[in-house]
């Protein structure tokens, strides 16, 4: 019975991601809020990946939320669009406004941990890295994110006249490589959680030298539902890294620091 129930549960929580990929009236990016934020001392904003909605993210968002964090998403998708088709310095830097916005208004507001799914990742890098979120963020946590590029991009280059960040995404290119360059904002955790079974951001395309390299076992959906990877999120999440950790990378060269949770196995 136990095996019945926790399979139903599995298939709505499918239905519930697939649902933000297909919600092409906009529902999808259409969310109640139910943070309040008069009383926000451990924000955690999450940013999706490509095609994809707000929807996507409830899984995750209700889960951080029953764990006592104040937990919110932004919609990213361009105006009089469901789905966000701009290149990801544009989406990162309507983050960098809307998070002012945010902070202007609820002054009370701790500082951010941003949550990146897919490309929401870089999008999360570039405003951290690029446009002065390190000053508003404690720790930057990805999931499936092709910092190094990921070839399954070549096959949806078709796709690029809708959507510029496909481009981007390719391995070598000149979005992936100058996002590199130069030092990760001391004070700021950055943690790359992957997967090798990932099948759109193909392993080791998510590992970052600079970064906390962490494995889980799970598909490239699953870093939102599968609650390994929720482990893996919370954990790192919950670790204070601060300006110690990053200093001590930046002074050790950026040599990458892999862990294996989750029942992940070293190859």
């Amino acid at each position: 019975m136990n095996r019945v129930v926790l399979t139903l549960r599995r298939v709505r929580q499918q239905l519930r991601h697939l649902r933000g990929h297909f919600e092409l009236d906009g529902r999808g990016n259409r969310i109640a809020r139910k943070t309040d934020f008069t009383n926000c001392p451990r924000p955690v904003l999450l940013l999706y990946g490509v095609f994809a909605t707000r929807r996507t993210l409830e899984v995750l968002e209700r889960r951080l939320r029953r764990d006592g964090y104040c937990v919110f998403s932004l919609d990213l998708s361009a105006p009089g669009r469901v789905f966000d088709t701009r290149g990801i310095q544009d989406l990162a830097e309507l983050v960098r406004a809307k998070v002012e916005r945010m902070y202007a208004r609820y002054p009370g507001m701790g500082p951010l941990t941003v949550i990146g799914h897919s490309k929401g990742g870089l999008v999360g890098a570039y405003y951290v890295k690029r446009l002065g979120g390190s000053s508003r963020t404690r720790a930057l946590i990805t999931l499936g994110t092709p910092h190094n590029g990921t070839p399954t991009t070549l096959f949806a280059l078709p796709m690029a006249l809708l959507d510029r960040s496909i481009l981007q995404m390719t391995p070598r290119s000149s979005f992936v490589r100058g996002l590199q360059d130069g030092p990760w904002p001391p004070g700021v955790g950055f943690t790359s959680i992957y997967s090798r079974r990932d099948r759109l951001t193909l392993h080791p395309g998510a590992m970052l030298e600079g970064a906390r390299n962490v494995e889980v076992d799970c598909s490239h959906r699953g870093f939102l539902v599968r609650k390994r990877a929720y482990d893996a999120i919370v954990r790192e999440i919950a670790e204070e890294r601060g300006s110690a950790r990053a200093g001590n990378l930046e002074a050790a060269g950026y040599a990458p620091e892999v862990a294996i949770l989750s029942g992940a196995k070293a190859r």
